[in-house]
C-alpha cells in the first residue's frame, strides 16, 4: 500500500504558467524516493501540493489514506534552509515542533536530545543559531525533523546549499538516520549522487510543465555508505541512466 499517491495531478499557476502536467507518483511505506528535474519542473509544486500547502486543481492526491492538509501531525517539512529561530538554542529549536503539537515538555525534551546527539550534536544543546556553522544549523533541522513523530518526511533540497564535504557527511547521517526509523521520504535535489545513494527509486521530471518520465529503481544494497558507493561500479550504472533522463529533459528545454 502507498503512503503517499500523487495521481493524474495537474498544477496551474497565477498569468497561465502550466507547472505540473498530469503526474502520477507512487510512494510506498518506508520507502525513500526522489524526485529529480530542471530547476522549475514543479518538483517542490509537488512537495507542497502533498503538504497541503498549496490547493488540488486537478487529480489526486492522498497521504496515508487522507486528504492533504497543512499542519498534519503525521507529516513533517524540511526545507533547503535551517529556518532556525536565532532567539533559541539548538535544543529549543528541535523541541519547537514538538511545542506546537503539545507534546509534554520532558518527553519533546528527551527526543530533542536523543536526536541532537544522533547528528552528532551532543554537547551543542545550548549554543545558539548564531555560533554554529552551516553544516551544524542544517544538523540542527535535521534533527529537528526527526525529533516528530511523524511518519512521512518531505525534504526539499535539504542540503542543497551545503559544500560538498559537508553534504557527503549529512547525507551518511541521513541514511543512519532513516535505517533506524524506516520513514516514508520524498527528498528533492538536483544532486544525482545524492538521489542515488540515499535513494530507493529515483523520479526523474520533465522540463516545465513537469511530467513523469522516468521512475528507476536503485537495486544497491543497504546499509550504504557515500563513500563506499563511489567505488561501486552498479552505482556508476544507475547514474549514467539517470543522467540520460535528466539530459533528455534539459536538452528539451534547451538548457544545455
Amino acid at each position: 500500500m502507498s503512503t503517499i499517491t500523487v495521481r493524474n495531478v495537474t498544477h496551474v499557476f497565477p498569468g497561465g504558467v502550466l507547472a505540473v502536467s498530469d503526474a502520477t507518483i507512487e510512494i510506498r511505506a518506508g520507502e525513500f524516493v526522489s524526485i529529480v528535474g530542471p530547476s522549475g519542473c514543479g518538483k517542490t509544486t509537488v512537495l507542497n501540493l502533498v503538504a497541503g500547502l498549496v490547493d488540488l486543481q486537478q487529480g489526486k492526491i492522498d497521504v496515508a489514506g487522507k486528504p492533504p492538509r497543512a499542519g498534519r501531525g503525521d507529516v513533517a517539512y524540511m526545507l533547503a534552509r535551517d529556518c532556525l529561530f536565532p532567539w533559541r538554542t539548538a535544543l529549543a529549536n528541535v523541541m519547537l515542533g514538538g511545542e506546537y503539537r503539545g507534546v509534554p515538555k520532558s518527553d519533546r525534551e528527551a527526543r530533542a536530545r536523543l536526536f541532537l546527539n544522533k547528528v552528532g550534536l551532543s554537547g551543542f544543546e545550548h549554543s545558539y543559531p548564531k555560533a554554529l556553522s552551516h553544516g551544524m544549523r542544517q544538523r540542527v533541522a535535521l534533527a529537528r525533523t526527526f525529533s516528530l513523530h511523524s511518519p512521512v518526511l518531505l525534504m526539499d533540497e535539504p542540503f542543497g546549499a551545503l559544500d560538498a564535504q559537508t553534504k557527503l557527511q549529512l547525507e551518511d547521517v541521513l541514511l543512519d538516520l532513516w535505517t533506524a526509523e524506516q520513514r516514508t521520504v520524498a527528498f528533492i535535489t538536483h544532486d544525482l549522487n545524492e538521489a542515488v545513494t540515499l535513494s530507493d527509486r529515483v523520479i526523474v521530471m520533465s522540463a516545465r510543465p513537469g511530467r513523469i518520465l522516468a521512475d528507476i529503481p536503485i537495486d544497491l544494497p543497504r546499509p550504504r555508505s557515500v563513500r563506499a558507493l563511489q567505488k561501486d561500479a552498479r552505482y556508476h550504472e544507475i547514474y549514467a541512466e539517470v543522467w540520460s533522463w535528466l539530459e533528455q529533459s534539459l536538452l528539451q528545454a534547451h538548457m544545455i
